[in-house]
Parts: structure tokens; sequence; C-alpha cells
């Protein structure tokens, strides 16, 4: 892809597989037709296939010049929807599930089937959206799963948590932000230093905290994903220069992985977030070497 550094490969760790089943989930919790539910967003849905989608989702990436995208199953147990996608397009996709372990089984029978697959390369953790602390003990059983198959993420979503779709719909967003806060998985990721864990947005408004554990940890990632709007709630007026210099000289420029929150269509793939990301970037100067490893190595390294 064209870059201001010139042509570098891109991977995108953070993109949205909104699913049929996704929608048809929320479409339940509305008590709505799934049309409904269409016409209320102005959204294209899905075909039942995941395979459908996932071939839109390579045609974007194509047009756009990106090589590999981390999927995201966004709504527990729809795994086999990334399963599906992952399977059919292996070399451009890593499979990702949204985990619960606070769910009855906590989650425990559908993680075995989805590392079993082959195609689950991460295991995506919200606390706040689930209400559990992510040193529950209960994940304990869904960590174990993760180490003990190697190159399994852990992706842990921390700090303000405010899901679009659902206020589009009006549909109700119980979180509990008493366990967002990164701090809270220092113990944990010290614990299994075999696991590389995931911080994405930069720990959304937990700035400071993820800095701290990320300088703690080295098995601590951030993801640079979204419009990062939650700057505006810090007091040194923070802009995107200003978080790539703060966490480049904390995590250096090994452990940022580029994302960038695309979701659903007909917008696709947020070129926005990209150009607003790189030309920061560029601004504070990095080289093309470390720009090639925030874009696109440090994911593929995650996996190998």
């Amino acid at each position: 892809m064209d870059t201001p550094w010139g042509a570098l490969p891109v991977s995108d760790a953070h993109v949205h597989f909104f699913s049929h089943r996704f929608f048809t989930t929320l479409a339940d919790q509305k008590k709505a037709s799934l049309d409904s539910v269409g016409s209320l967003l102005g959204w294209q849905l899905p075909a039942a296939d995941p395979a459908q989608l996932a071939a839109a989702w390579i045609q974007e990436l194509d047009r756009h010049g990106v090589s590999k995208a981390a999927l995201i199953a966004s709504v527990p147990g729809d795994q086999d929807s990334v399963i599906q996608a992952a399977a059919k397009f292996p070399d451009r996709f890593f499979g990702y599930m949204m985990v619960n372990p606070a769910a009855p089984d906590g989650d425990v029978a559908n993680v075995e089937r989805g590392i079993a697959s082959g195609h689950i390369r991460g295991l995506c953790f919200f606390p706040a959206m689930h209400c559990y602390s992510i040193q529950d003990a209960r994940l304990q059983k869904l960590l174990d799963l993760a180490a003990a198959r190697p190159r399994t993420v852990a992706f842990v979503h921390c700090g303000v948590l405010s899901v679009g779709i659902r206020k589009k719909l009006g549909l109700p967003s119980l979180f509990d932000m008493r366990f967002s806060n990164p701090i809270d998985l220092h113990a944990v990721a010290l614990r299994y230093p075999q696991i590389r864990f995931v911080v994405p947005h930069f720990g959304a408004g937990y700035f400071r905290e993820a800095l701290m554990l990320c300088d703690l940890c080295p098995n601590v990632y951030l993801d640079t994903s979204s419009s990062n709007s939650w700057m505006r709630y810090d007091e040194s007026h923070l802009d995107l220069r200003a978080v790539f210099r703060r966490a480049l000289d904390v995590a250096g420029p090994k452990r940022l992985l580029f994302g960038s929150d695309s979701s659903f269509f007909p917008r696709g793939w947020n070129a926005a977030v990209f150009d607003a990301q790189t030309k920061a970037l560029y601004e504070i100067g990095i080289t093309g070497e470390m720009a090639a490893a925030i874009l696109h190595d440090n994911l593929q390294h995650l996996f190998s």
C-alpha cells in the first residue's frame, strides 16, 4: 500500500466480522425483524453464509491493499462464522472469538471447539460488557487453553466501551466500568508469560495505566484502532502524535499493532483511520522500518 514512507505492506489487527448471526442476535434482543434492523441502521446485511461475507471483506481489503486482517466475532457464540471465514481464506484472516467467562459454563466448551478448529487465533475478553474481573478465577480455564496452544493471543478490552450499533438500535448497554482498568491485567499477564495480551485503543481512556502495564509486562501489546476519541478525556489535551510518541517511548515499535476497527458495509474498511494514524506517525518522524513493524510485521509475528 502507498504510505508516507513509500510502498509498505499493511495488515489490520482489528476488524469486526458483523455476520448474519451477529445481526440476528441483535434483532432477537430488539424483538424486531432482521429487515427492520437493517432499515434502522441503513447498512447492508450479510448473507447467511459467512463465506460470502468473507469474500466481500477480501474484495474490500484488496481494494485498499491490505494483506491480512484479524477478524473478530463480535458476539459470544459466533465463532463458527469467523472459523468459516478463516477456513476459506486462511492466508488472509486470523480468527478471533468473543468469549464470556460469566456464561453458565464459562464458555469453556465454545473455546475448546474454536481452538480445535485450528482457525481461532485470539480470545477476546470484554470484562465491562459481561461484568467480570479479568482476575476472576473463571478465566483460568480459558487462559490455560490459550496457553496450551502456542501463539494464541488474549485480546482484552479496557477503558471506555461504547457500542455504536446498540445505540442506533436503542438497545441498552449495561456495562460496568469497574472492570475496565488495564492495571487489573497486570498479575494475569505475569502469570501467563507465554500468552501475548493485546489491549485495544491504547486502553481507551486508561492510557497512563496501559503504558504502565506495557512497561511492566513485555507480553502486552497495544492496538491503535478506532478514532481514539477517548483522547478528549485526557487533561493534557493529547493528540494522536502525542499518543504515539508516548506509546513508542514505553512499549517501543515492536508492540504496537495498527488496527482500523472496521465493521460494516457499505463503509467497509475504514481508510480514514489509517490515513490519520500514518499521518501522525510520519509527522513524529518514525522510520520506514518502524512504520512497517506497526502497520504489518508485528501482527504477523504474533502468530509466527
